[in-house]
């Protein structure tokens, strides 16, 4: 393929350990493509703005689709070039699951309120497996992929770093681990991006940390900057 995909990733773990005890690092070995790079952020403690930053700006002078992904995401899918670069055809941002709308003071994809209420099912759209093993735990069936929406979940995105670039979109580095997602899809809507999601397939070993302090402090950040 004469596209280049380039994971950007931080992990907690060293580098040594990051290819043997992630999920990210595991299955990437499986996938020794020479069109496939890592940038990874190894032993990190600093909010993944600020990381995905440095790796748009690295782009700059060389160009590549950047998937920015978070370490406990195994990716099962044999196929995986094919399909990003088949939906990066139809949309300039990728995701794997999300909502079709947006609500005021909406704090998530998943959830419409901050009281942690979920959305009417046909809002949804997208498909992603939990657990540590194979098979997964669970898949959840969120809704049909491969649709146009107005929020994703921040576990993977994918765009062309010449879209950033052009359209000068980046991450918000006010926020760390939580609602930079939400802040991104809010600010390429602006830039009037299109966001979907696709089908991959791929085990996430964790469901989110909502509701949580550092949570609901990120959620306040987020209300600050756009109001609702």
């Amino acid at each position: 393929m004469s596209v280049k995909f380039r994971f950007v990733c931080a992990s907690r773990e060293s580098r040594e350990d990051f290819a043997v005890k992630t999920a990210l690092g595991r299955s990437l070995a499986l996938y020794k493509y020479p069109f496939v790079e890592l940038r990874l952020f190894p032993s990190n403690a600093v909010g993944l703005p600020a990381l995905y930053n440095a790796a748009i700006s690295e782009a700059v002078a060389d160009p590549a689709t950047l998937i920015f992904v978070h370490d406990d995401v195994f990716l099962c899918d044999f196929f995986w070039p094919n399909h990003l670069y088949a939906g990066l055809r139809s949309f300039d941002v990728l995701g794997l699951a999300g909502n079709k709308r947006r609500l005021p003071k909406q704090p998530s994809w998943f959830f419409k309120d901050a009281e942690l209420n979920r959305d009417a099912p046909e809002n949804y759209s997208g498909v992603v497996a939990h657990g540590s093993t194979f098979p997964p735990q669970n898949v959840s069936f969120y809704g049909p992929p491969c649709q146009q929406v107005k929020l994703l979940d921040g576990l993977m995105l994918a765009v062309k770093s010449e879209t950033l670039l052009t359209r000068d979109v980046r991450f918000d580095e006010r926020f760390d681990f939580h609602f930079y997602d939400l802040d991104f899809c809010r600010q390429a809507e602006l830039r009037q991006l299109r966001m979907g999601t696709w089908t991959l397939s791929v085990i996430h070993e964790s469901g989110g940390a909502f509701g949580t302090p550092s949570w609901r402090a990120g959620y306040e950040k987020y209300l600050e900057k756009w109001g609702s």
